[in-house]
């Protein structure tokens, strides 16, 4: 290989790092701002101005608002660590506290880690449909997780009257943002302490 092609192989590879930098910068923005100001007050213009990039940058980047918050959430749930949750119960297989735990601790990263954004999310899907949709297809994602779980356990793993249907239900109802919003917020409970009551809670209601 001659030098000008290293060269130009190593500009190429440079340019792309550069892109991924000023994308993660653009992210990082958007995300403070929409969480400090809320969807309808946060604009292009001011997430251009707080990455230090122009505004067709962040078009060129992201495309419009929508497309940005939609990208912040995506990256948010990938703080989470989707792929360790899914190791957890493989490991765990045999086990369904261990299984429910799994998911617990995957909730309470999930929500640590990303809960602004979650909320963030739900709430501009009151007035932006593509943002509604998206807030319904994680949570659906969620629950078919949860589905093939309990749809693997063997009959008379979870208590009677309660099929794989209504134990997402619950899980559901005991394990959300607002649940872990309050205690962690108003209650004063650890993100652990979360953890802990949500994997005893979910066996008391979930297995026979």
């Amino acid at each position: 290989m001659s030098a000008t092609k290293g060269r130009r192989r190593y500009d190429s590879l440079r340019r792309d790092a550069q892109a991924r930098e000023t994308r993660g910068q653009i992210a990082r923005a958007a995300r403070e701002l929409f969480v400090a100001h809320g969807w309808a007050a946060t604009t292009v213009r001011g997430v251009a101005r707080e990455a230090g990039v122009s505004v067709p940058t962040v078009y060129s980047a992201y495309g419009g608002k929508t497309d940005l918050v939609r990208a912040v959430a995506d990256a948010a749930d990938l703080t989470a660590d989707p792929a360790h949750m899914v190791a957890e119960l493989e490991a765990a297989e045999g086990d369904p506290a261990r299984q429910l735990t799994a998911m617990a601790s995957y909730d309470r990263r999930l929500f640590e880690r990303a809960g602004d954004v979650i909320a963030l999310v739900r709430d501009a899907g009151r007035t932006e449909h593509d943002l509604a949709e998206a807030y319904r297809r994680a949570r659906h994602r969620g629950d078919q997780t949860r589905v093939q779980v309990f749809d693997s356990w063997p009959g008379g793993t979870l208590r009677s009257g309660v099929d794989a249907a209504r134990a997402v239900d619950i899980y559901a109802a005991l394990c959300n943002i607002d649940v872990y919003a309050v205690l962690t917020g108003e209650r004063g409970w650890s993100p652990e302490d979360v953890e802990r009551w949500w994997s005893e809670a979910l066996a008391r209601e979930l297995l026979s």
